[in-house]
């Protein structure tokens, strides 16, 4: 409910006073006649009737004055940026259109009033705001930065003049005060949560480190009223004693740096409200366990190959003259964050016996984590290490010469130029790349959807299935049972993902209809009582013109190939050919192999390692599978495959029981004979407790072997356990039986096996 309301006298004088700063600031900016309209726009909007006290009772009129003002003084924004806040409100109940405030007030004023719009309707489809997805389509979707800027300061403005204590509100009806009550403070905690979740870190991303740090503060002062007062109290009851303190633990630190020849400034700072209170309850402590409420910065001015050993000898100089406390020592100068945050930082035992942080760093690397690339994100489209830097300089120094259209187009946040942000119908949001289209977005939701994607909805309009994705759409897929994968469908993906699964559906669907054509062709070979020779059908399959046996069973699949021909064209091709003595597969496998040279082997073969196939057959061609990796000393038997090659797969072969049951008659036996130098590749899975140095143990048993070579490792950690494939190349399977007995005795591994 809001409440009809009359302006105070406080209220008009507030008004007018902050009316006259904003035009002295920004006065030179104004164009002629727009005092005039603005106010006639204004007052008409007030005499209809349109404005009404929010639910604190607040007047948004003031509301607007006020944050107005903020943009002025604290961001930098001129003309536009104040017309476009002043005059919202009539936007928003209609009084006025963006039409004709393009009219009276030019195109810049217009669309930062657009963008303003757009950014409701986001809010409309109720995604969830604390996600970082929402964060960066909020910054795409504002076709204006400017649009970001505002938001944050209504938000800082708003924060600021909630009151802690309820209004009155004239409500006689105990239960009527009562709802009034709940719904003031459900409106509190909703704006206080969009504050800490979403406008503290756009202020941030953007720079804006003094409203991201107010905003985090009031957020915490209206969500957690008590844990807020009790820190700022003891801050002030000990504000006087910390800063003596500061002075006294950073003298003796200059002395020695200076000593040293170092150039260096010392910075010292108290922390604020809400990282203080984080500190409490991630350590689960009171206030008087937090041991370091203030951080010392040492910035070194020091060139860019020096930069390390200068931070290095600082430490040395700090840490000889306070103890250190070893768990505390977090060095990102060996390694930095993966946002780029370079520092070193040590908490040391200072003077009266009280730990304090000290962070180690130089000019450079101060730079880039005040300017906000330490803000876990990356623009897009920004070149070189320091293009944020002088985006962001650029953004100051432009908001201090100039407000007009020019200059906000250089603003606009083409950085998401790459990225696109659209919803699913439950609100859920999701990222792709510029060019997505909607069959991108089935894939990305689940394979079964993208396989039988027909098209989708967007915005309640229905689109093709190659319909490129626009930020903001809201995308509904539609499917049909009867749908299939299409080769034109990797022409119409955009991700890696989902032409990687349009890849595979292809894939599986040809060797489907493979399977289904080859039953049918034994099918009616049988009816014809023709016998069917594998080395006879391949003869006739590249008789027929096919380079592949796969394009042969496709075009048998869809009726392209008429089965009958093919029979006839076989009993020509045995009759007219010498026939095949015997029934011993392996031994006519062998001779296409000997016919067949360009047929290469997965491992290089050195003259004396010897595979024996079937009936002491030697020196034929063969392939390991990979979906076992055999090795020497495996058991193992032969495949003859479709093109007449043989694989070598071990008994224990994942696929072994299905190839024996299903096409007995294409194994053969197969054994090794003598033992050459040869390498073979093989994988081992190992999963234990993530604990510091284990990889490196592993890694170790596996270098100080001369007869192994480690060719990768990847590994992934999750809730304390670690998960890993290595990839070794290693001479038989009793050198690798030996190898995972070592490895089983690592401490802290659990598992080791052979994939």
């Amino acid at each position: 409910m809001t409440e009809r309301f009359e302006f105070t006298s406080q209220e008009r004088e507030d008004v007018l006073s902050l009316y006259n700063q904003i035009k002295q600031e920004i006065g030179s900016s104004l164009l002629e006649g727009d005092e005039e309209k603005m106010r006639q726009y204004l007052t008409g909007y007030i005499e209809q009737n349109h404005i009404h006290r929010d639910v604190f009772g607040l007047n948004p009129m003031l509301l607007s004055f006020q944050t107005a003002y903020l943009v002025v003084e604290e961001i930098g924004l001129k003309r536009d940026a104040v017309l476009a806040v002043l005059l919202h409100p009539c936007i928003e109940d209609d009084y006025l259109t963006i039409e004709v405030i393009r009219r009276e007030f030019g195109e810049s004023v217009a669309r930062i009033l657009h963008g303003l719009q757009r950014i409701q309707e986001l809010y409309k489809k109720n995604p969830v705001i604390e996600t970082e997805n929402f964060r960066n389509l909020l910054l795409s979707f504002a076709e204006d930065m400017r649009v970001i800027l505002i938001m944050i300061a209504d938000r800082v403005n708003l924060m600021r003049q909630i009151r802690d204590v309820l209004l009155e509100s004239g409500e006689s009806n105990p239960e009527e005060q009562g709802k009034r009550r709940e719904e003031r403070e459900q409106y509190r905690k909703e704006v206080s949560e969009e504050a800490a979740y979403l406008y503290a870190p756009l202020a941030h991303k953007l720079g804006l480190y003094k409203l991201k740090s107010e905003l985090e503060d009031l957020s915490l002062k209206y969500l957690e009223h008590d844990a807020y007062y009790h820190i700022k109290e003891k801050l002030s009851e000990t504000k006087k004693s910390r800063d003596a303190y500061i002075q006294r633990f950073i003298q003796p630190i200059r002395e020695h740096l200076e000593a040293a020849g170092l150039k260096f400034h010392i910075k010292g700072r108290t922390k604020s409200i809400h990282s203080i209170w984080q500190k409490m309850k991630k350590q689960k402590c009171d206030f008087e366990g937090v041991y370091d409420l203030f951080a010392i910065r040492v910035i070194l001015d020091s060139p860019v190959e020096k930069e390390k050993m200068h931070c290095w000898q600082v430490y040395s100089i700090v840490t000889d003259m306070y103890q250190p406390n070893p768990k505390r020592l977090r060095d990102w100068l060996s390694v930095p964050k993966s946002n780029g945050y370079e520092s070193l930082h040590i908490t040391v035992l200072g003077p009266e016996k009280k730990w304090v942080e000290v962070q180690i760093r130089t000019e450079r690397m101060d730079e880039i984590a005040e300017r906000g690339v330490a803000a876990h994100w990356r623009y897009k489209g920004v070149k070189g290490e320091s293009g944020l830097d002088e985006w962001l300089t650029n953004i100051r120094s432009m908001l201090e010469t100039s407000d007009g259209l020019e200059a906000m187009d250089q603003f606009k946040m083409d950085l998401y130029e790459d990225e696109v942000f659209v919803f699913t119908p439950k609100g859920d949001l999701y990222k792709f790349p510029k060019g997505a289209t909607v069959l991108d977005f089935a894939y990305h939701i689940h394979s079964k959807i993208g396989n039988t994607c027909t098209g989708a909805r967007i915005n309640n309009k229905v689109v093709p299935l190659r319909q490129v994705l626009q930020s903001g759409d809201q995308v509904e897929i539609m499917t049909s049972s009867t749908q299939k994968p299409r080769q034109e469908w990797l022409n119409i993906v955009k991700t890696s993902r989902a032409k990687s699964k349009v890849r595979l559906a292809l894939k599986e669907t040809q060797v489907k209809e493979a399977l289904f054509a080859k039953e049918t062709l034994e099918r009616k070979f049988k009816n014809r009582k023709v016998e069917q020779e594998e080395s006879t059908m391949q003869h006739l399959i590249k008789k027929l013109g096919f380079k592949e046996t796969s394009d042969f069973y496709r075009q048998i699949a869809d009726g392209t190939l008429d089965v009958n021909h093919v029979i006839d064209k076989y009993v020509e091709l045995q009759q007219g050919e010498q026939p095949v003595t015997g029934n011993n597969i392996a031994q006519t496998a062998a001779d296409f192999v000997l016919d067949n040279a360009q047929l290469s082997t997965l491992n290089a073969q050195l003259s004396d390692d010897v595979l024996v196939i079937d009936r002491n057959l030697k020196g034929i061609d063969y392939q390991l599978a990979r979906c076992c990796q055999p090795i020497y000393g495996d058991k193992v038997f032969g495949f003859v495959t479709v093109s007449g090659g043989i694989k070598i797969h071990r008994e224990d072969c994942p696929n072994a029981a299905e190839l024996k049951k299903r096409f007995g008659y294409r194994v053969v036996k197969a054994r090794w004979s003598g033992k050459g130098s040869s390498q073979y590749a093989i994988t081992l899975r190992v999963i234990g407790n993530d604990d510091i140095g284990i990889v490196n143990n592993l890694t170790s048993i596996i270098s100080k072997d001369e007869k192994l070579v480690l060719r990768s490792i990847n590994i992934d950690s999750h809730d304390g356990l670690f998960s890993g494939n290595l990839v070794i190349m290693i001479n038989d399977n009793t050198h690798l039986e030996s190898l995972i007995k070592k490895l089983r005795t690592v401490r802290g591994v659990k598992q080791v096996s052979r994939l």
